[in-house]
């Protein structure tokens, strides 16, 4: 296929000078609070962390060497249903690559599923098959960064629709496989529920709930699981709730003050993470603060919120019966997932796999792992 195609745009990042003087400015005038807590993190983002970050961000982080290596992949827009939607291609190195749609969720971007796409993409550079390869496009999800936000709800079926226009439609494939976790893997399931035809298959790191937990009845080790989500949820959901119902509250706080939005997103990215409280074993300091750069520029965070907005409005998902695979996040509410609740909602689940590590944002935390569990289960999808 030749880039770009008549739908398709060139698309280069560039943070306008004003726009980054003004974000040291107010980093350099930020205000802190103390912590209520004297267990560091127990109350949400460690101020004394957070002063450091936030003195690097004004002072020593350089977004424009970030901005050049960033502008070195193949960035697109297409217009697909009315509105922008930004995605990057890395083409696949090998004699027949297979096209895969990587989806990231929140409080995430592109960005981490990099390390993963250049490892499928090319293969034989890190010791594998050439014959594995991957033709990788990574969208920005509907309302973050530089993706346009629909106006009709937001809803994880509209979702794959609009995924699934820029890999059909815009991309010409006639078929392709998916992976995603968070919010991009709920859309990714959809694709499976709703395109069975055209979706090979579809890899996922959170796995998906069955539409009813009704029948057959759970089983002991499926209510235990539930009860300690839920349980968990009772001391990590304040945020969720805030964005499902007064998004446009906290947006307002964090699109204005650059310490607020880092407070909000590290807080999630060290939670999540398989980083045992040490947030900067995973996270190197110049990715997060180029995530945050990029929710800065483009104003973004709020509309972020919105498929938490439009939660209430989804609809039950049907069964999803393409064949299916889990590497299993290792984050505190996912870790327990039993296969026998996933086999529930994936009819055709074909590979289970639980590490033990790496979590919510495995493609930039263990590349190498997902890799391999990727390449064995699309091998044999490739001549289906």
């Amino acid at each position: 296929m030749t880039f770009p195609t008549s739908q398709t745009t060139r698309f280069r990042i560039d943070v306008p000078d004003d726009v980054l003087a003004d974000l040291r400015t107010r980093l350099r005038n930020a205000r802190f609070t103390g912590s209520l807590d004297h267990r560091p993190w127990e109350g949400g983002t460690d101020p004394a962390y957070l002063r450091e970050l936030v003195a690097y961000w004004a002072d020593g982080f350089d977004f424009r060497a970030q901005e050049t290596r960033l502008n070195e992949l193949d960035h697109y827009k297409a217009p697909v249903q009315g509105e922008d939607l930004h995605f990057l291609r890395v083409p696949g190195a090998g004699p027949d690559p297979m096209p895969i749609l990587l989806c990231h969720g929140w409080p995430s971007s592109f960005l981490e599923m990099l390390p993963l796409a250049t490892r499928l993409a090319d293969p034989a550079r890190y010791g594998g098959d050439p014959g594995d390869s991957f033709d990788v496009v990574i969208p920005s999800m509907p309302g973050f960064l530089y993706s346009g936000l629909p106006a009709e709800p937001l809803t994880r079926a509209a979702m794959a629709g609009t995924l699934h226009l820029l890999m059909t439609e815009v991309l010409g494939h006639e078929r392709y496989g998916a992976f995603g976790g968070d919010i991009g893997g709920a859309a990714v399931g959809w694709l499976g529920a709703l395109y069975p035809d055209q979706v090979l298959g579809i890899h996922l790191i959170h796995p998906p709930v069955p539409a009813s937990l009704d029948t057959p009845p759970l089983t002991p080790e499926e209510q235990a699981f539930l009860d300690a989500e839920a349980a968990y949820d009772e001391r990590d959901g304040g945020y969720s709730e805030i964005m499902l119902t007064r998004p446009d509250t906290i947006a307002a706080a964090l699109v204005d003050s650059p310490t607020g939005l880092a407070a909000w997103i590290v807080d999630k990215l060290r939670a999540w993470s398989d980083c045992q409280g040490d947030l900067e074993s995973r996270f190197d300091r110049d990715t997060l603060l180029t995530m945050l750069t990029l929710y800065w520029a483009t104003g973004s965070i709020g509309t972020s919120f919105k498929s938490y907005y439009d939660w209430h409005l989804n609809p039950p998902r049907p069964p999803i019966t393409v064949p299916s695979a889990v590497t299993l996040s290792h984050e505190p509410s996912v870790a327990r997932f039993p296969r026998s609740l996933a086999e529930r909602a994936l009819t055709d689940l074909r590979h289970w796999n639980t590490p033990a590590r790496g979590g919510h944002f495995m493609p930039l935390e263990e590349p190498a792992q997902l890799t391999t569990d990727l390449t064995t289960f699309f091998r044999p999808l490739r001549t289906a």
